[in-house]
């Protein structure tokens, strides 16, 4: 809290060169990639950090190989590239992984036609990935016996990437090399509008959590508010040539449902793409393409029942999936891009992003985007910001990626030989070193002191949690977290993987509560709990994703 307090008070102090309203995805790369080049950046959020849109994406970085069939070609060479540049820079978090797609009897292709698709698919993308295989029923039945080949007339094996850890820890690693580079970063801090008096943009900002009203000055202002863009221009009074328009999406979390390590793909009933999506101890199955007007979605007993059954008519299992299987849920919205009265057909529209610059105001609205292409939305508001007049004094061309390999080597060397990984938790999915490595990159050797120094530091706070002391007392200080569930859904993908049953009857809940806000831990707790309010049954993607 003492971080979030004195940027709190660098935001009312410091007259911005860029102030950023938003942080999802768009918004912390567009405030990464400026504070890594010098500018003097602001960024602020009505919730947390990827509190909204960006922490209910399918966690896959992915060129796009659907848009092959609209002849989207431009579209997915770039996701390809960008997807690839992702796996190169980010080594430890954005990892290849392997999708067997399986065609159903009557599909609108043959399985060859598919697989030719595969290839043009992996050649878009510079070979980058392992290459693409088409299967027989019979290798499919082999590889994975889970697949009801029954019904199937083979299948095509293909590369895409995932994300390690989950889409809203992914957001905020932009965030904190942000605030590494200088930003002055904040969350829970609502843009009520702007007006701009002599040159520079006056924001009214408040303080969510305080209640505290002030003013933050900027020479450009950029709406980074995923699915409120079109609201935030109606508060400022910003004439936009484009609007969007919303798909609703949703997963459902189970338990395990095959050891391997690879997406399961296949098309619905009714022809839509789906996946079951492995995710640690857990699967992630979704998701749904629905119209909304309302980016509050939520999900409704309907889309639980069109997973479920799409699932159970193509996979073996023991037993038929249920609610009852289901551990946690997660629902967003995809803000698709549209100009002017545009096709309001969803179907037919792709997530590509567009940055619509108003030079004259200086102002710049995102619309549109995916966790993929972010990194092309960083560089493309880097030169619109250039071309709003504003210098840009360091002409760095690598504002994103993971420390380099000296330093990584050294990180490994002196975890090494302090016999980290001999201290690793017998429940832990991975080593230590790794795991300390990827969350926390150069900010992991101050854990490997803390644990030099006081060895209970490597002691788990919480079963299923992997989490540490350490990483707990890291949380708190570098974290901004403001709010118990800050940690547990986005910091952390506890509150994805444990029951609601489970979260409120485990101790080291009171814990993690203790570590993070000291005095104020029970407060928080109850604070928590009253606010997510599903049932103990456990949906607690439900209240998060409704929460205005």
């Amino acid at each position: 809290m003492q971080l979030r307090a004195a940027k709190i008070a660098a935001l009312k102090a410091t007259e911005f060169d860029v102030l950023v309203v938003g942080a999802g995805i768009n918004g912390a790369v567009s405030a990464a990639a400026l504070s890594a080049k010098g500018v003097k950046v602001g960024l602020i959020d009505k919730r947390d950090f990827a509190g909204f849109t960006s922490q209910q994406s399918s966690n896959l970085a992915w060129g796009g190989i659907k848009y092959l069939e609209s002849f989207e070609f431009g579209l997915v060479r770039k996701l390809c590239k960008s997807r690839n540049a992702l796996i190169r820079s980010y080594p430890s978090t954005v990892k290849e992984i392997r999708f067997l797609a399986s065609l159903g009897q009557g599909f609108r292709y043959p399985g060859w036609v598919m697989y030719l698709v595969t290839l043009l698919y992996w050649v878009m993308g510079d070979c980058f990935t392992r290459s693409p295989r088409l299967l027989g029923r019979s290798r499919i039945a082999r590889e994975e016996p889970i697949i009801d080949v029954e019904r199937c007339i083979g299948g095509f094996e293909y590369s895409d990437a995932y994300l390690y850890d989950n889409d809203a820890r992914f957001v905020f690693n932009f965030v904190r090399s942000a605030l590494t580079s200088g930003a002055a970063a904040a969350n829970y801090v609502e843009s009520l509008g702007a007006t701009k008096i002599q040159g520079l943009w006056h924001v009214r900002a408040r303080d969510v959590l305080s209640g505290d009203s002030f003013s933050i000055k900027t020479k450009v202002l950029i709406n980074a508010c995923g699915p409120f863009v079109d609201h935030h221009n109606s508060l400022v009074g910003q004439v936009s040539k484009h609007r969007h328009v919303f798909s609703k999406g949703i997963h459902l979390i189970v338990d395990r449902l095959t050891p391997s390590n690879r997406v399961l793909a296949f098309f619905a009933d009714d022809g839509r793409l789906f996946f079951v999506i492995p995710m640690g101890t857990k699967t992630c199955i979704g998701t749904t393409d629905t119209r909304t007007d309302s980016p509050f979605a939520s999900v409704t007993a309907a889309d639980r029942r069109f997973v479920l059954d799409n699932i159970n008519a193509r996979l073996k299992l023991k037993q038929p999936l249920t609610t009852k299987d289901i551990i946690s849920e997660r629902c967003g919205v995809r803000p698709l891009v549209v100009e002017g009265a545009g096709s309001d057909d969803w179907l037919s529209l792709s997530r590509r992003h567009l940055v619509e610059a108003d030079l004259s105001r200086r102002y710049l609205s995102i619309y549109g985007g995916k966790l993929t292409d972010c990194l092309n939305v960083g560089n493309e508001v880097v030169d619109r910001v250039e071309a709003c007049g504003v210098k840009v004094p360091l002409k760095v061309e690598k504002w994103f990626g993971e420390p380099p390999a000296e330093v990584r080597a050294a990180f490994f060397a002196e975890a090494s030989q302090m016999g980290l990984d001999g201290m690793t938790p017998a429940s832990s999915s991975e080593k230590l070193s790794i795991r300390f490595w990827r969350r926390y990159g150069r900010d992991a050797f101050e854990l490997l002191a803390k644990i030099r120094k006081e060895p209970a530091q490597a002691l788990p706070v919480m079963a299923g949690a992997e989490y540490l002391r350490c990483e707990l007392e890291q949380a708190a200080r570098y974290e901004m977290v403001s709010k118990l569930e800050d940690f547990l859904r986005r910091r952390s993908k506890i509150e994805l993987v444990l029951r609601r049953a489970e979260l409120r009857a485990s101790g080291g809940l009171k814990e993690i509560c203790s570590l993070l806000f000291g005095d104020m831990a029970e407060q928080k707790l109850e604070e928590y709990f009253e606010q997510n309010t599903a049932d103990d049954g456990g949906f607690p993607g439900d209240a998060s994703a409704t929460k205005g």
